[in-house]
């Protein structure tokens, strides 16, 4: 999920590392909590694999600790400016990298998009819908109708009450079934949509009498 989300956000601009990261937090709450730890490894693992490439950024001028004091007019003036010279770490002239996707990488991205195996996980089909305008129009529609077809699947067996349970837990089994009739009342908004837009002969087309 961490490579899609990587490469989706290189579809749209080349970044470095902490932007990156900033942008899946800000941008993507789904991986809010993602550290540094597992972005790099995954920036190295998809350049190895040559999904996407790291350039140097221009770095910014380094501070030299060897260079003249400017004179202040004073020697103790002058001899405190070396002082604060000598305890001042010399500053990397070494520029940041910048990852850009490569046509492998795009290729991949597709390929992570496109893939049924994750669309039973929340997270992952929601990092889908995220990225989903990259995806062909039939594509997109697939990807949401087997979704859905799934939550009516969870809501069909989240119907089947336990006599045995209690009140409490009870409430939890409703607390459930309302969440993924809520889920799929926002499906059924975005498939509307997309037939509408690209499958306009379609766009009547409902799903009477598979929700309770």
């Amino acid at each position: 999920m961490l490579d899609m989300a990587i490469l989706g956000l290189l579809e749209e601009k080349d970044l470095h590392g902490y932007e990156i990261r900033r942008q899946l937090r800000d941008n993507l709450g789904i991986l809010a909590n993602v550290s540094f730890g597992s972005i790099y490894p995954a920036l190295s693992r998809l350049e190895k694999t040559g999904a996407v490439v790291a350039t140097e950024d221009q770095a910014t001028p380094a501070t030299d600790a060897s260079a003249p004091a400017p004179p202040t007019g004073s020697l103790s003036g002058e001899l405190a400016v070396l002082r604060a010279r000598r305890h001042t770490p010399t500053r990397s002239r070494r520029g940041k990298k910048v990852y850009r996707i490569t046509e492998k990488g795009r290729l991949v991205f597709t390929e992570l998009l496109a893939e049924s195996g994750s669309v039973d996980d929340a997270r992952s089909f929601g990092l889908k819908v995220a990225f989903a305008r990259h995806l062909a129009p039939q594509a997109r529609l697939t990807l949401l109708e087997r979704r859905r077809a799934i939550l009516v699947q969870r809501l069909a067996e989240a119907g089947a009450h336990n006599p045995d349970l209690d009140v409490y837990a009870r409430s939890v089994v409703q607390h459930t079934a309302d969440s993924v009739t809520q889920d799929i009342t926002w499906l059924d908004r975005l498939i509307a949509t997309e037939r509408a837009t690209f499958h306009p002969a379609a766009a009547e087309l409902t799903y009477e009498g598979d929700i309770r």
